[in-house]
């Protein structure tokens, strides 16, 4: 039995097919969990979709910003942006059963017997794993609850920049889900930047990549999001695996056992 990681598919099914048959995939025996962004800018959200949720317990998966965005667009009539390519999703005859099968799914994975942690964006050093678990939970109860069509018409935007145990209502599970699924530069406080997309050499002044500042822990960290840094990080304790797939990159996954990355390209 085995245990792998996958990066972003965003929509690009034949890549995922590609690389499935690299690992020899066997539902029966080994299991798959992907770090967020499904869906979207790839050419077949919908199969992806499909053959996740039909995998059943031989497959998990944490929300990345781009899922949050379909469901958003189905639940609460959010406008579909330029270079979005949601259409098939949203007209497709199981479109709710698939929506509402999304929306109970977590934005964190926490392996405590391995000390490892998957999410889409990564992991703020300002929370401890068991914290940002905890929050988690709270934007998981927003999507499955009967109000998550509010949580959807309120989720965008990039305030507040910073955690605070005193933020409640939308201020406060906009952050976190912020946190989760839209990370990549942060100040030593816990301020975000998230207008910067760039490398991470391109960091603001006194901001930092999110994974270069210590933690108190020496969790694995595994995640998604930030296809600028081609699954490098340079910190084995932190582990990228957006490699860029649906620019023309590789999709990535890690074997959780031996920590090998295998990729696949674009098809």
């Amino acid at each position: 039995m085995a245990t792998y990681v996958i990066g972003d598919v965003q929509g690009c099914f034949k890549a995922l097919r590609s690389l499935l048959d690299k690992l020899v995939f066997d539902p029966g025996r080994d299991q798959l969990w992907f770090a967020g962004d499904i869906v979207n800018r790839g050419p077949d959200s919908l199969s992806c979709l499909r053959f996740i949720k039909a995998l059943g317990p031989a497959a998990r998966m944490v929300l990345g910003n781009h899922d949050l965005h379909l469901l958003a667009t189905y639940y609460a009539n959010r406008a579909q942006k330029r270079k979005d390519t949601l259409g098939s999703v949203l007209s497709a005859p199981d479109c709710a059963a698939l929506m509402h099968w999304l929306r109970q799914q977590p934005l964190m994975i926490w392996d405590q017997s391995r000390d490892l942690v998957v999410t889409h964006a990564g992991l703020p050093h300002i929370w401890s794993v068991s914290q940002a678990n905890d929050l988690g939970q709270e934007i998981e109860a927003a999507l499955k609850g009967e109000r998550c069509v509010e949580f959807f018409e309120a989720m965008y935007g990039n305030t507040p920049e910073i955690w605070s145990e005193s933020l409640t209502g939308m201020d406060r599970l906009r952050v976190i889900t912020n946190y989760f699924t839209r990370m990549r530069f942060i100040d030593l406080d816990g301020t975000l930047n998230l207008s910067v997309k760039e490398r991470a050499e391109s960091a603001p002044e006194g901001f930092l990549p999110w994974f270069s500042v210590p933690r108190s822990d020496q969790t694995k960290v595994l995640f998604g999001h930030w296809a600028a840094l081609e699954g490098v990080t340079g910190q084995a304790q932190f582990q990228a695996l957006d490699t860029g797939c649906v620019w023309g990159g590789t999709l990535t996954a890690i074997n959780l056992d031996s920590m090998q990355r295998i990729s696949s390209p674009y098809a």
